[in-house]
């Protein structure tokens, strides 16, 4: 079984996150969502509300699993999921240079290979840094987000 892990903090998922999930599950038989925590950083969401936004989100899409990513190197991750690639969206120049080392130490340690997808030209401005902040001063992203975080932001 060909099996991908696309890996992300989604906090929250949107639609160009979204989209590009999809679309690994159209080249994977399998698709692992490894959703991460950093206790380092802080989150709008909890990690069980981050996983429940995508389970919701793509639950009529077969071959997409959504599980916690806890601490430690995403190879590890990767090879304890027996997965042949990691799936990384990218939306410009900037995102291909900061995953590219990632992708090459990926693969020396655990032959991992990284699958870089373009964003689709819709998503290509949109993060989840942006959503949060636009949506703190109420602007309108509902283009922009699926409708099981726009419930959680109380959008709807």
């Amino acid at each position: 079984m060909q099996r991908a892990v696309c890996p992300g903090s989604f906090d929250p998922v949107h639609n160009g996150h979204i989209e590009i999930i999809v679309r690994a599950a159209n080249l994977f038989e399998e698709v692992v969502v490894a959703v991460s925590n950093n206790p380092a950083k802080n989150y709008r969401f909890s990690l069980q509300e981050r996983m429940d936004m995508i389970t919701e989100t793509v639950r009529h899409i077969q071959g997409i699993v959504v599980v916690p990513m806890e601490t430690g190197l995403l190879a590890d991750f990767a090879r304890e999921q027996g997965a042949q690639a990691l799936v990384k969206g990218v939306r410009n120049s900037t995102d291909l240079n900061y995953e590219m080392p990632m992708a090459t130490f990926n693969r020396h340690l655990s032959s991992v290979e990284t699958v870089f997808l373009p964003a689709d030209s819709r998503y290509q401005h949109v993060s989840s840094t942006l959503v949060k902040e636009i949506v703190g001063h109420k602007g309108d992203i509902s283009d922009f987000i699926p409708h099981a975080v726009e419930q959680r932001f109380g959008l709807r």
